[in-house]
């Protein structure tokens, strides 16, 4: 398997949070512990006060803290 490419499992799909509330995307990969990039637009995201990006195996989560219309 290790040549193979690293495909989705369960894809990201939109989530509906109320604004100040977190809001959890997550994706499920074919291979554990991938490089996963999360993006808004042309924006890396990175861990922050509003973002914590979590990765346990093949599962990877964006939590988004205090989620704003901007979060869209």
């Amino acid at each position: 398997l290790q040549g193979l490419p690293v495909l989705f499992k369960h894809w990201l799909k939109n989530e509906e949070v109320e604004e100040g509330r977190t809001a959890v995307l997550f994706c499920e990969l074919t291979k554990p512990n991938a490089h996963v990039e999360w993006r808004k637009g042309d924006t890396v995201l990175q861990t922050s006060d509003k973002y914590e990006i979590r990765q346990e195996g093949t599962r990877v989560e964006l939590v988004i803290y205090d989620a704003e219309a901007q979060d869209a």
